[in-house]
């Protein structure tokens, strides 16, 4: 099959590379998925489990991307949940070859069937930015209606899906990002937008909840806009600031086969709308994940035409 390989982690995605790979074989529990589109994100070139194992041993060359939407193509012994040629979609295991291939072996449990009227590409956008809003918002912010949130990076990739997530779930939404992404912001449904670039956060009233998908100086001065017994969460690492009063959560992503089910339903009947930046081929792909400029949304790469 063909696949995309990283050997190095100092040349980033410069040293990525379109090469011939053995088909994968389903162990106990997995199924193999062949890729009909596949999401990339950039950060997972810093991440550990890209090159090295559970065990701290080197496992290079690795095929990169984690988020797939495909069709089961093989059953594993014992696995249970899903039947040939179903369609699906979920998010791979971060030690584990990954989904820049046209195909790749999985736990059963970390997929979730794909209906129908969802495109692939759509599916393939939706695991990593769609749990990580969920399991923030509802597991680990614990957010409830009437609540009030800071989501930044409201118009990225993560910020789209906690802003629509949070208004949907009844929520005051006070959305950040530049000022470009004003009216994107607004039209997603936050109640309010704040320019970081120009704005001070001294001008946002206290909240129940921060999302934070920055960290840094903007994470210490929005600490400071959390009300008592109020709760910061996290994706860029653990806190570096914590609430006087309140909780500081940083969390891993995980696969989530219910929570999967209820993001793509809220897709299906438009409750919530996916962030798409770059649909690229396959044999385009290489190129389309050294972007020059400001990445905005997903890059999605077409496995299959």
């Amino acid at each position: 099959m063909k696949a995309i390989v990283v050997t190095e982690q100092a040349a980033g995605t410069a040293g990525m590379k379109l090469v011939d790979r053995p088909e994968p074989q389903a162990a106990i529990n997995d199924v193999v998925v062949q890729v009909h589109a596949s999401g990339f994100v950039p950060t997972e070139l810093t991440w550990p489990s890209t090159w090295t194992d559970r065990l701290d041993r080197n496992r290079t060359p690795s095929i990169p991307g984690h988020e797939l939407a495909g069709m089961v193509t093989a059953l594993g012994y014992g696995t249970t949940g899903l039947v040939l040629g179903q369609r699906v979609f979920g998010l791979a295991d971060w030690y584990r070859d990954g989904t820049l291939a046209e195909y790749v072996a999985i736990e059963a449990r970390n997929l979730a069937p794909l209906p129908g009227d969802v495109d692939f590409t759509v599916g393939a956008s939706l695991p990593i930015s769609g749990l990580t809003a969920w399991q923030g918002l509802f597991q680990h912010g614990r957010l409830k209606s009437g609540q009030s949130i800071l989501a930044h990076g409201a118009a990225g990739a993560v910020g789209s899906m906690v802003t629509q997530l949070a208004r949907e779930a009844g929520a005051y939404v006070i959305g950040t990002g530049r000022a470009a992404d004003r009216q994107t912001v607004l039209d997603l449904g936050a109640n309010e937008f704040v320019d970081l670039d120009k704005a001070s956060l001294q001008d946002v009233g206290k909240v129940d909840l921060v999302f934070d998908v920055i960290g840094g100086d903007i994470q210490k001065r929005s600490v400071e806009r959390i009300r008592a017994g109020g709760t910061l969460v996290t994706i860029v690492g653990p806190a570096e600031a914590r609430p006087s009063d309140g909780l500081a959560v940083d969390f891993v992503v995980e696969s989530d086969r219910a929570q999967l089910s209820e993001i793509v339903q809220r897709v299906r009947d438009g409750r919530l709308r996916t962030n798409i930046g770059k649909v690229s081929t396959f044999d385009d792909a290489v190129a389309a994940l050294n972007p020059t400029g400001r990445r905005k949304g997903n890059t999605i790469i077409r496995i299959r035409p």
